[in-house]
């Protein structure tokens, strides 16, 4: 819950190394019929094709260009593969894990060592570990660089001006707060920077000088705290209403620059940039339509030279016009959104990537002349049948406007104008966070979906980030409210616009979307035909009552945006919010996933839910998985609720369905309830 983009998860990171199922219920009598026949030259894509492990994922570029990394399985398991930049075909692995897959890394400024992190079983402690990469003849010795158990790891700053050590926040002394040391990359030795006061993040310079920290004001909202000579000054108040859209982001190499991200005083943020020593500060970019969601330093300066922003796609401005000539090259030269993904410490090489919506990305070497192609992310999607994503806008029943984002069966649509002839089932796919979006791109879901015979449509409602503070902030206290009818106005325009069978519409979703969808059928009962939560909270008293103790700092941001249970008052409002409150309105068919070692939804939220259905002989699928966290990380898991999730959506929207199969192999899936509610799952059970 709560995958948000805040603070210590800026839009923008500057530094050297920029671093379903069950059986009707009463309303709901007989499996439905697809009224669009499918032509036969249009095949099923395979699920395994769509949502296991990419051939290549976060792909990197070392700082002296020597090297590429990126992420690949290695027996079933995602681990980093490094390979000469100009012989990629030439990568081997150099880390084997073989339990919990990586799910990040960075280069060390040394160009020698890749720094990565692991959790257990989605705990979300983070353990960072180190591997020096020319040790070489496949045998890679790891260096464990933070406590094993019980202590989250978070990188705050690497330097090329300190290439053997990083910076790292831990909570290891206090669970609310992370301390800062300087690690030793090679040997994991560690020096204490700082004692956290009070602070959730930390903005250090080149020389890893602490600079600024923001930490949580009394009430609501922020300060930006300045160190100055040993002591913190006050540099900025950031009030509740900017909290989330304003920090700093970075320094030059110089250190006499201030960069940061900032929403005050205007709707969208800006990016600005400040004089340390005389206080002058500037616009350098601002979008009046989004708030900027990324910026391009300079490998060496540290000097921004272009920013974007993303309204319904990405734009990138160009503000120095020394890259002027790179940027026209690149996107000249790249279908889709551009983004550059590294630059060398020289700036003669950069890694770009060329994003579509309607096939896998394309990598490329640029040479700041030519342009090479170099590999996709997953050939296999190369020549299947993908659909268009349409980038739009839907009114809310207040006016306001709501970037959404439309797939649809490309049988359907013959025109490619995002109508199809007759209406379809449609997924509601709604995004976590709540403080986060949905974007135009390559989306497995939505083509998974497509492929199946449904419109898939993905709603940025109120709430959601990158459209400015008063779109932010309309979502304060909404949850079920204001941010619920989004989405059923959502619902209500596909129908009127022929895209939505009325009849068979599905609303899905995890984290806030799992929200949504228990919402969904408690609250608006006779909306949705079925539901698919994954790791929702049904009850926001419980729910904010076990927030990780990292997150109890910024209390009084989840007390005004969410509600506040320590209160009678705010507590009224929570449980009157909350969808367990309402079980017995439930009607239509509901799909539960949930991991057992969720922190930010405690798998309690699940069970309280289940429980009570069970209760009041309510059917509900129950999918528990015992090693996962906020979410399923493991492939072999993701893939085995994405077959259960396809069985209960044919089973109550009527579309079409590869076989389970083998896609339970190596999964942990346990059917806690409903095992009998979506036909073939207990079948593949017993065969895998």
């Amino acid at each position: 819950m709560f995958d948000r983009r805040l603070r210590n998860c800026a839009l923008i990171v500057l530094s050297a190394a920029l671093i379903a199922g069950l059986a009707a219920c009463a309303a709901v009598d007989d499996r439905p019929e697809a009224e669009e026949p499918v032509p036969d030259d249009v095949q099923i894509i395979p699920r395994e094709t769509l949502f296991s492990d990419p051939e290549r994922s976060l792909v990197r570029m070392s700082p002296d260009g020597e090297f590429l990394a990126y992420i690949a399985p290695v027996d079933g398991v995602r681990n980093v593969w490094v390979a000469p930049t100009d012989d990629p075909d030439e990568a081997e692995p150099v880390t084997f894990v073989d339990d919990r897959d990586i799910a990040d890394y960075s280069w060390a400024a040394t160009g020698e060592h890749i720094i990565y992190s692991r959790d257990e079983d989605g705990d979300e402690n983070f353990r960072l570990y180190s591997v020096e990469i020319t040790s070489g003849d496949g045998e890679y010795e790891r260096v464990g660089l933070t406590p094993p158990e019980g202590v989250q790891a978070r990188v705050q700053a690497t330097s090329p001006d300190h290439p053997e050590t990083i910076v790292v926040g831990l909570n290891e002394r206090d669970p609310q707060l992370h301390d800062l040391y300087e690690i030793d990359i090679t040997s994991g030795e560690r020096e204490l920077l700082y004692e956290n006061e009070g602070f959730v993040s930390f903005l250090l310079d080149h020389d890893y000088e602490l600079r600024y920290g923001q930490a949580p004001a009394p009430g609501g909202g922020s300060q930006i705290m300045e160190r100055v000579d040993g002591e913190w000054e006050l540099y900025a108040d950031v009030s509740l209403e900017d909290d989330i859209t304003t920090a700093t982001i970075g320094v030059n190499a110089a250190g006499d620059t201030l960069y940061m991200i900032d929403s005050r005083d205007r709707d969208t943020a800006a990016l600005t940039a400040t004089d340390v020593e005389t206080g002058e500060s500037e616009v350098l970019f601002e979008d009046e339509r989004a708030d900027v969601s990324d910026a391009m330093p300079h490998p060496e300066s540290g000097e921004v030279q272009a920013a974007a922003s993303n309204y319904k796609r990405t734009e990138w401005t160009v503000l120095d016009e020394a890259i002027v000539d790179d940027i026209d090259r690149l996107q000249t030269g790249i279908d889709g959104e551009v983004e550059v993904l590294s630059r060398t410490e020289d700036d003669r090489k950069w890694l770009v990537a060329g994003i579509v919506d309607d096939g896998p990305v394309e990598y490329f070497l640029y040479d700041r002349e030519e342009l090479d192609f170099l590999f996709t992310n997953e050939p296999a999607l190369e020549e299947k049948p993908l659909a268009p994503m349409h980038a739009l806008t839907i009114e809310a029943r207040d006016g306001l406007e709501m970037v959404s984002y439309l797939t649809l069966p490309p049988w359907t649509d013959p025109a490619g104008d995002g109508i199809p002839e007759e209406p379809v089932p449609m997924v509601l796919q709604v995004h976590g966070g709540p403080w986060a979006r949905d974007s135009w791109g390559f989306n497995p879901t939505h083509q998974w979906l497509a492929n199946r015979g449904y419109a898939v449509l993905s709603v940025n409602f109120r709430g959601s980030t990158g459209f400015g503070t008063e779109f932010l902030n309309a979502g304060n206290k909404e949850w079920g409210a204001a941010m619920h009818d989004d989405l059923i106005d959502a619902v209500d325009w596909a129908v009127e616009a022929g895209i939505a069978d009325e009849e068979r519409v599905a609303i899905s979703g995890a984290s806030y979307g799992g929200y949504a969808a228990l919402a969904g059928l408690t609250f608006t009962p006779d909306v949705f035909a079925a539901a698919v939560s994954q790791v929702g909270p049904s009850n926001l008293v419980t729910l904010l009552e076990s927030i990780p103790p990292y997150w109890e700092p910024e209390i009084e941001m989840f007390a005004n945006r969410v509600g506040d249970h320590r209160t009678e008052e705010g507590r009224e409002l929570l449980e009157e919010r909350s969808p367990l409150n309402y079980v017995e309105k439930i009607e239509r068919p509901l799909l539960i996933a949930q991991g057992a070692n969720d922190p930010r939804v405690p798998q309690a939220e699940s069970d309280q839910i289940v429980e009570e259905m069970v209760d009041s002989d309510i059917p509900v699928t129950y999918a528990l998985y015992p090693d996962e966290g906020h979410g399923l990380a493991r492939s072999a898991n993701s893939l085995s609720f994405t077959a259960v999730t396809e069985a209960f959506y044919a089973e109550h929207l009527g579309g079409r369905q590869e076989p389970i199969g083998d896609d339970f192999e190596g999964s942990s899936l346990s059917i806690e309830e409903g095992l009998d509610y979506v036909p073939g799952v207990e079948e593949a059970l017993e065969t895998n």
